[in-house]
């Protein structure tokens, strides 16, 4: 029998399956949360048409969304500007992120497949080395792999794209993630290593406890969140 041609085909790469609208909101959210798009600088849909080679429509979704994520602001007499984006709205928005990884741990736990686990058990494994050998980078990237397959195996589409806005704007208040502060490399290991345990063991709670403690630990860490007070007794 003749062999489907479809077969044959490459696939499309992700950058290649986004919408107009989608590629263009990217790139404005990246550009503003690197400094590239300054606080107060206004912005339009005509300019950054033209800037971007594309016409006004995916522009025009990019800002609505981009206003609803409070990275852009309509002003009366001024049109839409970069917000502020100060360190209160982000010590907020870390606890908002905070509460969500724990509620993603929790149905992750539930919902985990086995080919789930194997993937963050390898990448525990990596972070072991990485924290060995201090490797800041690798860590960054094995950091943020953990947390994606986690909230990717809730099946959640709403608290996936959620986490998403709230990650920019975590990206946006420190420099690095985990690598950033060499003594915690330590601490953060064990706490991966914990959560994927209640993450194995299927427990909901513990994994919902654990991942929203390991969430405000770092944002503490990084200065984003003032450290808590601790129990007496």
């Amino acid at each position: 029998m003749p062999s489907d041609a479809a077969l044959l085909v490459e696939p499309l790469a992700e950058e290649e399956t986004l919408s107009l609208g989608e590629r263009a909101y990217r790139r404005l959210r990246d550009s503003i949360l690197q400094g590239t798009l300054a606080a107060g600088s206004k912005v339009s849909e005509r300019s950054l048409a033209s800037a971007l080679g594309i016409s006004a429509q995916p522009v025009r979704e990019a800002l609505r969304r981009l206003e609803q994520d409070g990275l852009v602001v309509t002003l009366p007499r001024r049109g839409t500007v970069v917000a502020e984006i100060g360190p209160e709205r982000l010590a907020e928005l870390g606890r908002i992120r905070a509460a969500l990884e724990g509620v993603a741990a929790a149905l992750a736990a539930e919902r985990l497949r086995p080919e789930h686990l194997a993937e963050l058990a390898e990448v525990v494994r990596g972070m072991r080395i990485a924290t060995a050998e201090a490797d800041h980078e690798q860590l960054a990237e094995l950091n943020e792999r953990f947390h994606a397959l986690v909230q990717g195996a809730t099946g959640n589409l709403f608290l996936i794209r959620s986490l998403e806005a709230l990650r920019a704007y975590d990206e946006h208040g420190r420099p690095h993630a985990v690598g950033s502060q060499p003594n915690a490399l330590p601490k953060a290991l064990r706490e991966h290593v914990g959560i994927l345990g209640a993450l194995k063991a299927r427990d909901p709670a513990l994994a919902e406890s654990r991942m929203r403690a390991h969430v405000l630990r770092s944002l503490e860490t990084n200065k984003v969140l003032p450290p808590r007070r601790r129990e007496q007794g």
